[in-house]
């Protein structure tokens, strides 16, 4: 349809207000999240509301009022907090760190570097949806768990329980290049889409131009003509692939040459252009794909921190037990050095009376060299247990108090008197509702089925429909340096003979060339269709097949995970159940020794036995007591893991997702089945409010 004419200076006011409007109101386009298709994914991560005022939601843009000029300056991003939180000191007493395992998790999520890593990828997803917003592509967001805590490991420096892995892993799963390994992935390709953020572009120009003459008929033997321009132009794209041009062109031109019919020279021209897509990139499908992306990715994000969360506790819980084997270990290699040490006194004694062979004496001296070895490797262990616990809950160890501090365990396993028989289904059915792994494959799997739909769309051809309007008006001066018009003449320009708009004028202002504009003294409006047909479009169709394909493969990749998933259940319940028979067949074990022990000691005093009886038993109490250690610590780390592949973990413990996320934990975490040490020295009272030496009590 075309636009009617405009003819008066009101019409013009009108047309500059429109122009004035659209310039300085920036169309906001927001994104509706797509339905999905996959499964209903339970919301176990955190809302960006919940981060507290350690995060700034850099989704939303910096206002520009009232200060214009904010958007064009950097935005200042505080440096990474290096110190320790002050919980650590509230936890020192005498040179030694009293920590239950309570306290040990609320210092990791304070401190840990792991975490802190993760807490990153939270803003830069924020910052990949607002660069989506603007109509841009995404860049991606890292979403894989970092490991980088020596000791978290599985199976501990020496490959037994009572010692860590010093090793580094850090999982790139990058979700902007597929979140389950692809190399490169269709995600997010499809039609180009034009930028939402609006646009001014304005060309500033003065030139002045001389050119000598080399022509017998030149007028003048320099040419110079000055030139000046001033070009503006509006562009912005909306969601439904629509894309509104607005341009205001201003030439003002001067020349020496008596041939100009007119100098200075005023042209101006104006054109609305409004483009609309109706094949290829029809629709807010293809227009929003990059900023639902970006909302999935940012779910994403919360999802994997949440998991990193996981990943960190389940590393510090197991890292403690290894510590409290090492610091009980200790015990047993010092009780067992006491009675070897016995063993050789009593031996020297009756070898000095003559009741027992010298033999006897190179026996006992043996043992005793054993057992003291047996004593350093132990305390060697517990001061390398002690050093990784310092590091995992520490930002930095720099400190030579801390450095030189001792770690006392102040918490100790409680066997539960009958082990909690909850149904494998229902554990399954547990962790396929909350295990965060399988909450990323379906959100990434919905990712893909919105890209392939996009890029479905990039099948079909390119056909735009347009319409626009201008106009131009010419102004300024007849030249003065015209010639009189000969008499033989047919045709001269003077005043009288000018055209439009010289006809009544020997000048004609600015005002009167931008009035030119809009009453249909010289107009430019039209209608019309642009078609591009891709023969073969052999690019377009690989891209469809392969978005297709990767969206299935990301459905047997998420059934993949249901199933290792299940297997996960299935074995951590077996190895609980296993474990705890462990932890019972020790402690008959111990018990037993013991009572041999005893008796054998009552023996020896009548003389019914030999020194060498009695060192064989207390090598075989040892050696159960210590086996009762390493079971009691296996079967707390099987308990972990239960909880970990189950994906109630942070639930169990008590532990607030949100404390982590800012950095500050507000409520001490609660671990079940985990009572205080009776031969650790009482401590005060930590600064959250919580007995530290009682963390883990139920």
């Amino acid at each position: 349809m075309l636009l009617p004419r405009l003819r008066s200076a009101e019409r013009l006011a009108q047309v500059v207000a429109f122009a004035a409007l659209i310039l300085t109101t920036p169309i906001l386009v927001e994104a509706q999240q797509p339905a999905s298709t996959a499964q209903s994914v339970p919301p176990p991560a955190p809302q960006p509301a919940q981060r507290g005022a350690t995060f700034q939601d850099y989704s939303v843009p910096r206002p520009a009022f009232p200060h214009i000029l904010r958007p064009y300056s950097a935005q200042e991003v505080p440096p990474p907090n290096l110190g320790n939180s002050s919980r650590i000191d509230s936890l020192m007493h005498d040179g030694k760190i009293y920590l239950s395992i309570d306290d040990a998790i609320a210092l990791a999520l304070e401190n840990n570097l792991d975490i802190d890593l993760a807490r990153y990828n939270l803003n830069i997803a924020a910052t990949d949806l607002l660069r989506a917003k603007s109509g841009a592509s995404i860049l991606g967001v890292n979403a894989g768990i970092v490991q980088n805590t020596p000791g978290g490991g599985v199976g501990g420096l020496g490959g037994t329980v009572g010692s860590g892995t010093g090793g580094t892993t850090v999982a790139a799963s990058g979700i902007g290049t597929g979140t389950n390994g692809l190399v490169s992935s269709t995600l997010g390709i499809g039609a180009p889409i034009t930028a939402f953020d609006p646009q001014i572009t304005s060309t500033l120009q003065l030139d002045r131009n001389q050119t000598e003459s080399t022509s017998l008929f030149s007028p003048v033997p320099v040419a110079s003509t000055n030139t000046y321009t001033a070009n503006f132009a509006y562009t912005q794209g909306f969601e439904w692939g629509t894309s509104l041009t607005a341009a205001f062109n201003n030439n003002h031109v001067t020349s020496n040459l008596p041939t100009s019919e007119i100098t200075p020279l005023i042209n101006s021209a104006f054109q609305f252009r409004l483009t609309q897509n109706l094949l290829q990139g029809f629709g807010s499908l293809p227009n929003l794909r990059f900023i639902r992306i970006a909302k999935n990715n940012r779910e994403i994000t919360d999802v994997a921190f949440r998991l990193q969360v996981i990943t960190t506790v389940d590393q510090i819980e197991d890292m403690y037990w290894d510590l409290v084997y090492a610091y009980e270990n200790v015990r047993v290699q010092q009780e067992a050095l006491a009675y070897a040490q016995k063993a050789l006194d009593d031996a020297k004694r009756q070898a000095q009376v003559g009741t027992a062979p010298p033999i006897q004496v190179v026996s006992a001296q043996s043992t005793v060299a054993t057992d003291q070895q047996n004593l350093i490797l132990s305390q060697n262990n517990l001061q390398l247990e002690q050093l990784l616990m310092k590091n995992a809950v520490s930002r930095s160890i720099e400190d030579p108090i801390l450095a030189e501090a001792d770690v006392i365990p102040t918490s100790t396993m409680q066997l539960p008197e009958q082990e909690p028989v909850i149904p494998i289904q229902d554990l399954i059915s547990q962790a396929l509702n909350h295990r965060a792994e399988l909450v990323e494959s379906r959100i990434d799997l919905n990712s893909r089925d919105l890209s392939a739909k996009a890029v479905r769309n990039d099948l079909l051809p390119s056909l735009q429909a347009f319409a626009y309007y201008g106009g131009s008006g010419v102004g300024g001066d007849v030249n003065s340096l015209l010639p009189n018009c000969p008499s033989t003449a047919t045709y001269c320009f003077t005043q009288s003979t000018a055209p439009p708009p010289f006809q009544h004028a020997y000048s004609v202002g600015y005002g009167a060339t931008l009035n030119q504009l809009v009453n249909s003294t010289a107009p430019d409006k039209g209608l019309g269709v642009s078609l591009t047909i891709p023969l073969r479009n052999r690019a377009a169709q690989a891209n469809q097949v392969r978005a297709d394909l990767e969206y299935r493969q990301a459905q047997v990749r998420l059934q993949q995970l249901e199933n290792q998933v299940r297997i996960e259940v299935r074995n951590a319940q077996f190895d609980v159940r296993q474990n705890r028979a462990a932890v019972e067949a020790a402690q008959a074990a111990v018990d037993f020794a013991r009572q041999t022990l005893n008796a054998d000691q009552q023996k020896l005093k009548v003389g019914l036995t030999t020194q060498v009886t009695i060192l064989q038993d207390a090598a075989t109490l040892t050696t159960g007591e210590s086996n009762l250690v390493s079971a009691k610590a296996a079967y707390e780390k099987s308990r972990i893991e239960l909880d970990r592949a189950t994906g109630l973990l942070l639930d169990h413990a008590g532990i607030d997702v949100a404390d982590a996320t800012r950095g500050e934990v507000k409520r001490l975490p609660n671990v079940p089945y985990v009572v205080p040490r009776q031969d650790v020295a009482p401590v005060e009272p930590s600064s959250t409010g919580s007995p530290s030496a009682q963390g883990g009590q139920m």
